[in-house]
C-alpha cells in the first residue's frame, strides 16, 4: 500500500485554513445540513487519543428549554467574570465582546470526556490520566477544522460552570465537561480575528515562547 502524498500546495492550503479558523460568535441564520453534521461527528473521530480509548461524547442540544437555560446561566457566569477584571479599560473592552451565540447558533453541542473509557485498556494514561481530556480536545479541533474547510463556524463557549451544565444535561456518571460548542454558518468572516479587532488580545510572536535546554 503506497502513502498518499501531500504536495507544497496542500502544505499551503492547510496553513491557510489554520490561519482563516476563527472561534465564531455571530451565525447566520442559516442550518447546517444533516450530512454534513454526520460527516464531523465522522471526521473528529479520527483525532488521535491515548491508547486509542476514544474518550469523546457528544450531546447535540436539541430542546429549546435547554438551550435557553444554558443560555442564561452563561450570562450569568459571564456577569460575574467581569467583576474580576483587572482594570476599568479592560472592563470597557470585555463589555463590547460578544461572548457567545448559543441563542442563535444552528447547532449547539456539549463534548464531555468519558473518564473510565472501555477501549484502550487503560494504556497510556497510568501515570498521566489527563490525558483523555487532551484526546477529547483533539476531537474537538479535529472537528473545527474539517467545519471550517466546510465554510462552517464554530464557538467555544468557556464561561460556564461545567458542574451546573453537566446537571442540565443528565449525562452518565464519569462524564467530564470539556467544550460547549456553538456551530453554524458564520455571518461574517474577517483576516483579522475578534480578539483582535476589539483590542483584546493580539497573537505574540511564537518565538517568545520556545524554550532550549
Amino acid at each position: 500500500m503506497t502513502a498518499p502524498s501531500f504536495g507544497p500546495v496542500f502544505a499551503d492550503d492547510f496553513e491557510t485554513l489554520l490561519r482563516w479558523r476563527r472561534d465564531v460568535r455571530h451565525f447566520a441564520a442559516r442550518a447546517v445540513a444533516e450530512d454534513d453534521m454526520h460527516t464531523l461527528f465522522d471526521v473528529a473521530a479520527l483525532a488521535p487519543s491515548v491508547g486509542n480509548a476514544q474518550p469523546w461524547r457528544f450531546v447535540r442540544i436539541r430542546s429549546q428549554s435547554l438551550r435557553g437555560w444554558i443560555a442564561d446561566h452563561v450570562d450569568a457566569a459571564s456577569a460575574d467574570a467581569a467583576r474580576t477584571i483587572p482594570t476599568d479599560t479592560l472592563q470597557t473592552r470585555y463589555g463590547k465582546l460578544k461572548l457567545h451565540g448559543i441563542r442563535e447558533a444552528p447547532e449547539l453541542l456539549a463534548v464531555f470526556c468519558d473518564e473510565a473509557p472501555q477501549a484502550g485498556h487503560g494504556l497510556g494514561r497510568a501515570t498521566m490520566p489527563e490525558m483523555l481530556r487532551y484526546s477529547t480536545v483533539m476531537a474537538i479541533h479535529t472537528m473545527w477544522l474539517a467545519a471550517r474547510a466546510r465554510g462552517i463556524g464554530m464557538g467555544w463557549v468557556s464561561i460556564l460552570d461545567p458542574v451546573a451544565v453537566t446537571g442540565m444535561l443528565d449525562v452518565p456518571a464519569g462524564w467530564t465537561l470539556i467544550a460547549l460548542l456553538c456551530l453554524g454558518y458564520p455571518a461574517e468572516l474577517t483576516d483579522v480575528p475578534e480578539l483582535e479587532r476589539r483590542g483584546w488580545q493580539a497573537r505574540e510572536p511564537v518565538s517568545d515562547r520556545i524554550l532550549e535546554r
